[in-house]
């Protein structure tokens, strides 16, 4: 069966570091620049917020889908030596590498990273709808959905139905019509359970018939039915639509703008664990955009994003954590982080890394791997003088083994680009 991609957002903090970043005199590239596109570069810095929408967002779904294998990889080395390990990767559009485009047309990946990404086109791409709910101790069919066994989540939903009115049950057979697990890509099937799951007061269900009013998937686009949905998604507990309501509301997407809502629903979504929501809570709070300014809390939610690997979150503690910045100086782990959003294959982070290393400043000296992650990030179009000035002072072996490396791991990353 068709397995469409969810849709998924990406927010770029836009305050970016200071004079201090990473204490190197002369200029580095900031967190408000972005990649070049087409050979030009792009660059934008808001007091508060940049955020793209590629149909707002798809995050915060209530349990886990299945996971499908994804490759994520292993840092370049010195030696030459790169790998890919398996992982599980949760349809969540919080990873790095969920591609959408930013409110000034150029494409990143998740976090604002100033890496190239380029999403997967889809026939018929899936909203991303929150996941059904287990009712009861023992559910069959949701165990049978998480499993991947999608014939026999829909067979035992379909006998809960039949015996009874059962929202969870509805909004189940809703997600397989609309993901086309188990059964044909139906999307108006899927509007049907949608509807009658929401009517019986599933949040999740609303949240699912938001993002279809959204996309245009399974019927018309209509962003003000849209609104309502997540209105009452948001109201019944989902998270994810509340932050789907502070992006509207941050936009002024067929509503007047207002920070103070904005944040008010980012609130709501990050208390429920969006990883999105509590970045964008995190640069509203320490702005003073919408509320009060206050930097611990800010720091709070940057860092409760962090853990749960959004990209920018990391990348702006790493600097903070580097840079003793509102949190204890700590190069050693503000470079671990640096390099985990790098290895995440986020622009800034590489770019940030290789500085890391050239200087042996929180790591070891290693000027080539600095190279490396310093030719990576170039193929993304963040360049840095003063990385170039690294890459010049390597004798031809040493260049070549950094070469070697950044070709290795484009050829294990996914939509990596050539440097």
């Amino acid at each position: 069966m068709r397995r469409p991609p969810a849709l998924r957002h990406v927010l770029r903090g836009g305050t970016g570091p200071g004079a201090r970043d990473l204490l190197f005199h002369d200029k580095a590239p900031r967190q408000g620049e972005t990649q070049r596109q087409g050979g030009t570069p792009r660059q934008g810095r808001m007091p508060a917020l940049r955020v793209a929408v590629a149909g707002l967002l798809l995050v915060g779904l209530a349990a886990p889908l299945s996971a499908q294998a994804q490759t994520s990889e292993k840092p370049p080395a010195a030696s030459g030596a790169t790998g890919a390990k398996e992982t599980g990767a949760k349809e969540t559009g919080t990873k790095a590498g969920n591609a959408a485009k930013t409110g000034n047309g150029a494409k990143t990946g998740n976090g604002a990273n100033g890496g190239k990404s380029t999403p997967a086109a889809a026939a018929n791409p899936a909203p991303a709808a929150a996941a059904p709910e287990p009712s009861g101790p023992v559910d069959v069919a949701f165990g049978a959905y998480q499993a991947g066994n999608y014939l026999t989540a829909y067979k035992e939903a379909m006998k809960r139905v039949e015996a009874g009115n059962d929202p969870a049950a509805m909004t189940l057979l809703g997600e397989l019509y609309a993901r086309g697990y188990g059964v044909p890509y139906d999307p108006a099937k899927a509007a049907q359970w949608y509807e009658r799951a929401a009517k019986s007061g599933s949040a999740n269900a609303m949240f699912a018939l938001g993002m279809m009013n959204l996309t245009g998937q399974g019927r018309a686009v209509d962003e003000a039915a849209a609104q309502k949905w997540f209105e009452q998604s948001a109201k019944g507990g989902n998270p994810a639509a509340a932050y789907n309501l502070g992006l509207i509301y941050l936009q002024g997407r067929g509503v007047t703008q207002d920070f103070t809502k904005a944040a008010t629903y980012f609130k709501q979504g990050a208390d429920g664990g969006v990883a999105d929501a509590q970045y964008a809570l995190s640069v509203l709070l320490k702005a003073g955009n919408g509320v009060p300014a206050d930097k611990a809390a800010a720091l709070k939610y940057l860092t409760a994003a962090a853990q749960q690997d959004h990209v920018t979150a990391e990348v702006e503690l790493a600097i903070a954590t580097f840079n003793g910045d509102g949190v204890p100086k700590d190069e050693a782990a503000g470079a671990a982080l640096f390099r985990k959003a790098a290895l995440a294959g986020n622009a800034i982070a590489q770019n940030r890394y290789a500085r890391v290393l050239s200087v042996g400043r929180g790591a070891p000296q290693n000027k080539v791997a600095s190279a490396a992650w310093h030719m990576l990030a170039k193929a993304q179009g963040l360049g840095d003088p003063y990385l170039d000035g690294v890459v010049d002072s390597l004798s031809p072996e040493d260049r070549k083994k950094a070469e070697d490396v950044a070709r290795k791991w484009i050829a294990l990353t996914p939509n990596a680009v050539e440097p």
